[in-house]
């Protein structure tokens, strides 16, 4: 097993990989549901989608005391690297890169993206990342169901993790209908419960996905982890 993904609540994640460390948007501080401790986890790398509130979360205090590279939009990296002499990678979607922990590519997000004083926040994302043992894992991020799916599906995904909270971002229906575009080995859900506005049953979609697709679904608490 080369990659462990682990589901910090919300849309938070800790990747572990080839013994590199990994966050994904790691809003830990006032999350309800922070299976991590903003002052403790550990990170190689930062990896942010967009600007909004719950997603930087803690990224300038964790990259700050962690010497993390932050990896986002160019928009986003370069307001990261002013807030406290950040080190960042600036990309675009449509663009990847071959990172010391794998190759990753920002992929397009149906999302907005403005940072939490105001400023611009570059086009939202979701990731596409190949280990360097060669598995492909889609974070699809803040998105709403988009018809390229299918083609990052193409790629051949053994793990997609989507967002289903709906009002934000897809609901339980798109997240569906995302699924059968992708066509991944296994799907988590994410983006859900943090606040009663975006409430699901994970157990129910994680019923409809098995019974109208052929992937199989891994529905994590906080803190539970998934290996590949």
């Amino acid at each position: 097993m080369s990659c462990k993904v682990t589901w910090l609540g919300h849309s938070a994640l800790a990747i572990d990989t080839e013994g590199y460390k990994l966050l994904v948007d790691p809003f830990l501080h006032d999350n309800p549901f922070a299976a991590a401790d903003p002052d403790k986890v550990q990170a190689d790398f930062i990896l942010l989608s967009h600007g909004h509130f719950d997603h930087v979360g803690d990224t300038v205090a964790i990259a700050s005391r962690t010497g993390a590279t932050v990896i986002a939009n160019v928009e986003i990296a370069g307001w990261i690297s002013k807030q406290n002499n950040i080190q960042t990678h600036g990309q675009q979607p449509g663009g990847g890169y071959m990172h010391p922990f794998g190759y990753l590519k920002l992929t397009l997000a149906v999302h907005g993206s403005i940072l939490p004083d105001g400023s611009y926040g570059g086009l939202a994302c979701g990731f596409l990342l190949t280990t360097l043992a060669g598995e492909k894992v889609y974070i699809a991020c803040d998105t709403g169901l988009f018809s390229d799916m299918r083609l990052i599906g193409e790629e051949g995904l053994q793990l997609a993790i989507l967002p289903i909270g709906d009002n934000f971002t897809m609901g339980p229906d798109d997240a569906l209908r995302a699924v059968q575009l992708l066509a991944p080995q296994t799907v988590v859900p994410y983006h859900y419960d943090t606040w009663g506005l975006i409430a699901q049953d994970p157990q129910k979609w994680a019923g409809r996905v098995e019974k109208e697709t052929r992937s199989k679904v891994k529905v994590l608490k906080p803190g539970e982890s998934i290996e590949i």
